[in-house]
């Protein structure tokens, strides 16, 4: 009985560092497109905002699942673990992000959310956004481990 306690105790702290952690990706997506995330999805239906705060959340999971499955028995130890290695693929998108900017004409974010008044459809940048966010998350993931 006191081993499934356990299970659960570290359960709900693996679930809580993961949770904090989209929710540092949720940010991200925020700040770096134009308008309120939260309106354009929800209220509006844009399609290219949903899609990068989906990929992000999407690649965010997949680089804390990585973390917790290799982290060590040492429950302490595996939370600061899935902790760094969730902020460094946050970091590493938002690098992706800045260099395909620069890469970019015009402001990608504004491009990718339609602040142009398009965002019914997603813009075909939106799956090279989706793609860096994937493949970033894929690397790290692989680092991790």
């Amino acid at each position: 009985m006191n081993d499934i306690l356990q299970e659960i105790g570290a359960t709900f702290a693996y679930g809580a560092v993961g949770i904090a952690l989209m929710a540092l990706g949720y940010l991200v997506v925020e700040v770096t497109t134009p308008g309120k995330l939260g309106k354009q999805i929800w209220t509006e239906g844009n399609r290219g905002a949903a899609l990068l705060l989906a990929v992000k959340l999407f690649g965010v999971g997949m680089i804390v699942t990585t973390a917790i499955i290799t982290s060590d028995n040492d429950l302490s130890d595996g939370l600061i673990d899935t902790a760094v290695f969730g902020g460094i693929g946050i970091v590493l998108m938002i690098v992706a992000f800045l260099l395909l900017d620069v890469m970019t004409p015009g402001k990608l974010g504004a491009t990718l959310v339609g602040a142009d008044g398009a965002g019914a459809a997603i813009h075909p940048a939106g799956w090279v956004v989706a793609a860096a966010d994937l493949g970033v998350a894929a690397i790290v993931a692989g680092a991790v481990s």
